[in-house]
């Protein structure tokens, strides 16, 4: 299933996306339906089907319940041209993940716009990236375990203020300023592809093709990230984890291509969907 929340009639909803529009469930929000567990999901029974023109989506998971848990340099081809871009700020001196949040007042809907933060912000950047969910509470999670942890996926673009990152040598700010976690367009749950996936990643700025990967290349994966961070952690249902973004970011051309106002910025993942957004 493709499962996205949107506004109709001025309400907000969560349904499945289908062939014939957005076919409406009884839950108040994204949260309560991922809480609810994929099996009582495709039990419930629907309210209405609208046309897909008669909706608004929102990102599939408007308001996280916490910050978003991100993988740093965790494609081997990213961290390199990202020790290109800034040793001092991105060196790794072991193999070891890296982990950092990301505050999202509201993560910002597909095809809408992206605040530049410009007088704060000089170097805007663009990082495509499959974001994973739970499904149910875990904790000590063994890799072969993992699977059955996972609700679905998700499209982010873990937008990056560089200036701001390097700047202050650590990346909570640089990451976490309002508009910067576009995500969407829908989630695709966990049993519409196989575990762990193995997914094109891509994208675009006004049509270039930009990066161009695929999700079976993490350097750290899904089940590792897991295990590891339950090993002290627990992680709650709703808990959103982006895995890490390919090369071909704008920091790592030479010279750097970074988003300017009016840049239409197009994040891919097979069988998820296009996140499309516009720079402001």
């Amino acid at each position: 299933m493709k499962l996205v929340t949107c506004l109709y009639e001025g309400t907000q909803r969560v349904g499945v996306l289908t062939d014939n529009g957005v076919m409406f469930l009884p839950y108040p929000d994204m949260n309560a339906l991922i809480e609810a567990g994929l099996p009582a999901v495709k039990g419930a029974v629907s309210e209405k089907t609208v046309p897909l023109a008669d909706v608004t989506l929102l990102a599939p998971v408007p308001r996280p319940r916490q910050d978003v848990i991100c993988l740093g340099m965790n494609y081997v081809d990213h961290a390199e041209e990202s020790a290109r871009y800034n040793g001092r700020a991105f060196s790794k001196e072991k193999p070891v993940s890296v982990y950092f949040s990301k505050r999202v007042s509201e993560a910002a809907a597909p095809d809408t716009e992206i605040p530049s933060h410009q007088g704060l912000v000089e170097r805007l950047d663009y990082e495509a990236e499959l974001a994973v969910i739970i499904g149910k509470t875990a904790k000590n999670v063994k890799p072969e375990e993992a699977g059955d942890y996972i609700f679905g996926y998700t499209v982010l673009n873990d937008m990056s203020s560089r200036d701001l990152q390097t700047g202050h040598m650590q990346w909570y700010f640089g990451k976490s300023l309002d508009g910067f976690t576009p995500m969407g367009p829908c989630i695709l749950t966990a049993d519409e592809t196989a575990f762990p996936p193995a997914l094109k990643i891509s994208s675009r700025i006004n049509g270039e093709p930009r990066q161009d990967s695929n999700t079976s290349l993490l350097i750290h994966t899904i089940p590792a990230i897991l295990a590891e961070l339950t090993q002290g952690m627990t992680l709650l249902p709703g808990t959103i984890i982006a895995t890490g973004t390919p090369a071909g970011v704008g920091m790592g051309f030479e010279p750097p291509k970074f988003l300017h106002p009016g840049d239409v910025v197009e994040c891919e993942i097979e069988k998820i969907g296009v996140l499309r957004n516009t720079i402001r």
